[in-house]
């Protein structure tokens, strides 16, 4: 396209330069003639008062080598000899200076009294009638060299040529500024377009150029950021039910170790085991490069108190089987969170899941409620081994990396999905240690979407007034090193 464009303003300025250099070329030649042979008859003048006078060869001599040509020999006079009877005892034709026209152009001359210009070697000859006192007509001639009649017609003609040129490689030069400024952009946006076909969700293309192209890179920028939320709500959404499947398969898993030996025991234990895999696998594979997304959809609402009364009925029962002491406190009132049911549901029992998979049995943990004007916050508390590094176990996958605390069986999608649950309401989450010795998760639920102040660190201090239920059980199995995320 770009050099199309140049081809086609190369074109245009050539044409244009032609039309317009040749004609004025032509001009300046015709010019420059119409100059030398207007100064010649000038000259051609001169001497006709002279003829008008006398014919005498003397007085005729010394006129014409008076005049600037007659010094150069670029003048003669041509007498024609008289008619009249007697004559020729007074003398023939006269002709003085040097003769470069033939005779017969004089006699043409002579006889049509008309100017004419004959072609002669090395230029050109004006042959200027002029009428004797006789009655007879003279001619003057005048020599034109060839060099005054096209004098400055070369000079001319290279300046033309030279304004041409420029005229040329100046269109050519802002032609291809044009073409670049209007390819450039146009190859950004197929090369984007081929980038972002080939799985390179990342690739934007930068909204300038002309009006058209800005429109289209407009367009295409708020296409990519389409595709790429589209995939990852799907990701999300394709993990997110992945990993709520893990909250039944620990129940089948706990209850398949309570079968006792035997081949159909074994088996349970092996089914179990391998669909526990399968769902880490959907997980991971959901997980890979998945663009970051700006939080879940809240929907209408719920009752947290409801909830979690709800969750804590369920996990209650394996707490019982496994001989853990439960805690909860601060439900017994209606506590209205802009968080969808299900949403909160799998975010409880994310955590609730964690203290099950990952602490011995018997471990203690407890469920706080704290309500607020601007926030509700939750606290899932524990008297596990606790986490090491906090920080990193909030990392997004974090805890499916190797060395992370209980990476073994782990998809680091758990904290990962309350985190989100938390930040959709312009919340956080945090992670400390408990006052059961264990792990304390903090959860901030905005009521108005505002956020909770940096520097407050008293979360959950007041769950766990040390009772008896702190005493840690000895534990009879154990499902990894550590609370994991």
């Amino acid at each position: 396209m770009r050099w199309a464009l140049v081809k086609v303003c190369l074109a245009v300025t050539a044409m244009v330069v032609i039309a317009f250099a040749v004609p004025l070329g032509l001009v300046i030649r015709e010019m420059a003639s119409d100059r030398a042979f207007s100064d010649a008859e000038r000259q051609a003048g001169a001497i006709a008062p002279t003829l008008s006078i006398t014919t005498d060869r003397e007085e005729l001599t010394r006129a014409v080598l008076s005049t600037e040509p007659g010094d150069r020999g670029h003048l003669a006079v041509h007498v024609p000899a008289p008619a009249k009877a007697g004559a020729e005892a007074e003398g023939g034709p006269l002709d003085i200076g040097t003769r470069r026209a033939t005779p017969k152009d004089v006699a043409t001359v002579q006889k049509d009294g008309r100017a004419s210009i004959a072609e002669v070697t090395g230029g050109f000859a004006l042959l200027q009638p002029t009428a004797l006192s006789t009655g007879e007509i003279a001619v003057v001639e005048v020599f034109v060299p060839e060099g005054e009649v096209s004098n400055g017609v070369a000079t001319a003609w290279l300046m033309l040529a030279g304004v041409g040129v420029a005229l040329i490689v100046g269109s050519v030069a802002v032609a291809d500024r044009l073409g670049v400024r209007m390819v450039q952009p146009a190859q950004r946006l197929a090369g984007a377009a081929q980038d972002l076909g080939e799985g390179r969700l990342g690739t934007r293309v930068p909204e300038e150029g002309p009006t058209e192209l800005r429109s289209a890179a407009v367009a295409f920028n708020s296409m990519a950021d389409q595709v790429v939320q589209l995939l990852a709500n799907e990701r999300e959404l394709a993990a997110d039910l992945s990993h709520r499947l893990r909250t039944p398969l620990t129940v089948l898993r706990l209850n398949a170790a309570s079968l006792g030996e035997g081949p159909a025991a074994e088996q349970t234990r092996a089914a179990v085991q391998q669909l526990e895999h399968e769902v880490d696998t959907i997980i991971r594979t959901a997980r890979e490069q998945r663009p970051q997304t700006q939080g879940v959809q809240t929907g209408a609402g719920c009752d947290a108190s409801e909830v979690i009364r709800e969750r804590m009925g369920f996990w209650s029962a394996l707490a019982e089987d496994e001989g853990r002491e439960v805690r909860l406190a601060g439900v017994d009132r209606t506590v209205r969170i802009p968080v969808a049911r299900p949403e909160l549901a799998a975010a409880l029992d994310a955590l609730l899941g964690n203290v099950f998979r990952h602490t011995p049995e018997g471990t203690a943990f407890a469920v706080d409620v704290h309500h607020s004007g601007e926030a509700v916050i939750v606290l899932v508390s524990d008297a596990g081994p606790g986490i090491d590094d906090p920080k990193a176990a909030l990392a997004r996958g974090a805890s499916g990396r190797d060395g992370a605390a209980g990476s073994v069986g782990s998809t680091g999608l758990g904290l990962d999905i309350v985190r989100r649950v938390a930040e959709s309401t312009g919340g956080d989450l945090r992670i400390g240690r408990s006052v059961l010795g264990g792990t304390e998760v903090r959860i901030w639920i905005g009521l108005h979407g505002s956020r909770p102040e940096r520097g407050r660190r008293g979360h959950g201090r007041r769950v766990g007034r040390r009772t008896g239920w702190q005493r840690r059980r000895e534990p009879r199995t154990a499902t990894g090193p550590g609370p994991q995320h």
